[in-house]
């Protein structure tokens, strides 16, 4: 890989509405970080974004729900995920807020650019209006029956009862959920994205030039494009959010789904600030590559409208890869937010202190990549148990016990050959392109897969090999296996950075491993004769069933 080679990469902004949940981790974070992390070993110029997106309907009910105010809300929700999300590792550049100044000035001057050059459609429309408060009412915030199932406590959005998407006009009897009372109609005026008209652009774009976008991707596009595209309000009735730049705009501000992304570009010019360098080539130089890290439910917004937005300001670079994911499912249920079934990230980190790794692992190995997956406590207890600590830990722990019993804790020579050493070398020497060629494809379980597959090659060598025995009538020859399965180790610990960073220093750290690269790796000659290495360290322990039951327990209870 060309040394300059630049990449732009986002994970979805979080709601500051509330706490992360391994659902969120899943499909956008873990798999945004392992792909930065591999590019950085690459030594490609890599900036990772993300940041609490911290406008919107949700935060105003959370505050409702809180007797606390949207501000105080955000403040709260965003130190607690930014907090949580980098102690499990995910190494972000920068993880910013739509509060910011900066992000306030981004979005209005986006804005006015797209207003100055005719882009948008101002419609006046009528919409609920809450006359006792004296304001407009977002849909979330009407109240009424269900025309599909006769729910009564249906939102102007979507019936929880049933999950039909509604719009306020369908509801039976609708109400203020502010108020309570019978809502009026009344007239309002916004500006609008006139996605139509760029229908034909965005069929050439997806559909012609982008066949690579996976598939649950492509076909997502495709059935909005075959729909055919409406005009979409870029503005709301709300006092929550950044103000629409204009005189006319007076009490209403920015949607904040056309706010957010916009917080892409805006936190990267928050970094290039702090870094003194410029933010542009980032976004505005057509050789650097834009990837968008998320999951289904934002497929539209990043590969529809966003891109319209985009083209439409004609500065900015568009999106070469949306490697969106389908969704987590925890115990065979949905994530609910509402009835507390969910595992927060924090809740994790602070019941399983040191195991940050285990759970990118875990995650990993069931990442919703082309279909929606489930995450159980009994497998994360296997995957714990059986894979990382018989796996693993056992090569890495065995291996280093071995060589300070017998070979006094320095790297023997590899003096003699046979084939099983060779094998084992050529099998290696092909590790990084294989594992690389499955991360480049966004294919990050398969590649998990490979690294943890050259770990069981070496348990199996080892065993097969029986240095312990060896010793005893050809040191030589015990020291030589010992000497291949250093390399190997050394080898899975660069091949698992990107996943398991936590892991990989430490096995790096007790074997003196300096190399933290990716190309051009040798790997029969990573760890030099004679170097001595450090007492070996237990990776990983065994969860037991109890630790299990207490979180299955916690779930139940919500």
């Amino acid at each position: 890989m060309d040394v300059k080679k630049r990449y732009t990469i986002t994970a979805a902004l979080p709601y500051a509405n509330g706490p992360i949940h391994l659902g969120h981790v899943a499909g956008a974070h873990l798999p945004a970080d392992i792909y930065a992390r591999y590019l950085r070993q690459k030594n490609a110029s890599v900036i990772f974004i993300s940041g609490s997106d911290e406008h919107g309907v949700p935060i105003t009910v959370r505050a409702q729900q809180e007797s606390s105010t949207p501000q105080k809300v955000v403040d709260k929700y965003h130190a607690l995920n930014k907090k949580a999300l980098e102690g499990l590792g995910i190494s972000y550049d920068i993880f910013a807020r739509t509060s910011s100044p900066t992000h306030y000035e981004t979005a209005a001057n986006f804005f006015t650019v797209l207003c100055q050059k005719g882009i948008f459609e101002v419609h006046e429309t009528a919409q609920y209006y809450d006359p006792l408060h004296q304001q407009f009412l977002s849909d979330r915030y009407i109240k009424g029956i269900c025309p599909h199932c006769s729910n009564p406590n249906a939102y102007g959005d979507q019936c929880e009862a049933c999950g039909s998407t509604l719009s306020p006009e369908e509801l039976i009897d609708p109400t203020s959920a502010i108020s309570g009372e019978k809502p009026v109609l009344k007239n309002t005026k916004h500006w609008y994205l006139p996605l139509h008209k760029y229908e034909a652009w965005l069929k050439e774009w997806i559909l012609e030039e982008h066949k690579d976008f996976k598939t649950n991707v492509y076909g997502q596009c495709k059935g909005w494009l075959d729909q055919g595209l409406q005009p979409r309000a870029v503005t709301r009735d709300l006092s929550w959010g950044i103000p629409v730049p204009l005189p006319e705009g007076t009490d209403k501000v920015l949607y904040v789904w056309f706010d957010a992304p916009i917080g892409y570009i805006s936190a990267t010019k928050e970094w290039a600030q702090a870094k003194k360098v410029d933010w542009e080539p980032f976004w505005q130089d057509p050789t650097t590559t834009l990837v968008h890290f998320l999951g289904k439910d934002n497929i539209v917004f990043h590969c529809i409208i966003f891109p319209v937005m985009l083209k439409a300001h004609g500065e900015f670079i568009l999106p070469k890869q949306v490697p969106a994911n389908e969704f987590l499912n925890l115990e065979g249920k949905k994530f609910s937010t509402s009835r507390n079934h969910a595992v927060w990230l924090h809740d994790y980190l602070e019941d399983f202190k040191g195991k940050e790794d285990v759970l990118r692992y875990v995650l990993c190995t069931i990442t919703p990549e082309n279909k929606d997956s489930d995450f159980t406590w009994k497998d994360f207890q296997d995957k714990n148990n059986n894979e990382l600590v018989a796996n693993l830990g056992n090569l890495v722990n065995r291996t280093l016990n071995l060589v300070h019993r017998d070979f006094d804790g320095v790297v023997p020579p590899r003096a003699t050959s046979n084939q099983s050493d060779q094998h084992l070398l050529d099998t290696l020497s092909t590790s990084f392109t294989e594992v690389g060629n499955a991360i480049e494809q966004f294919k990050f379980k398969e590649a998990l897969q490979l690294c943890m597959g050259y770990a069981t090659l070496g348990n199996k060598y080892l065993t097969d090999m029986a240095p312990w025995h060896l010793i005893k009538s050809s040191p030589v020859s015990a020291g030589t296996v010992l000497h291949t399965t250093l390399q190997l180790i050394a080898t899975v610990a660069l091949l698992i950075r990107p996943f398991l960073p936590q892991t990989s220093k430490k096995i790096a750290d007790m074997l003196g491993l300096q190399e933290m690269g990716w190309d051009n790796i040798d790997v029969t000659n990573l760890l030099k004769v004679g170097s001595r290495l450090k007492s070996p360290e237990l990776l990983f322990e065994k969860i037991e069933d109890s630790v299990i039951e207490a979180q299955r327990e916690k779930l139940e209870r919500g």
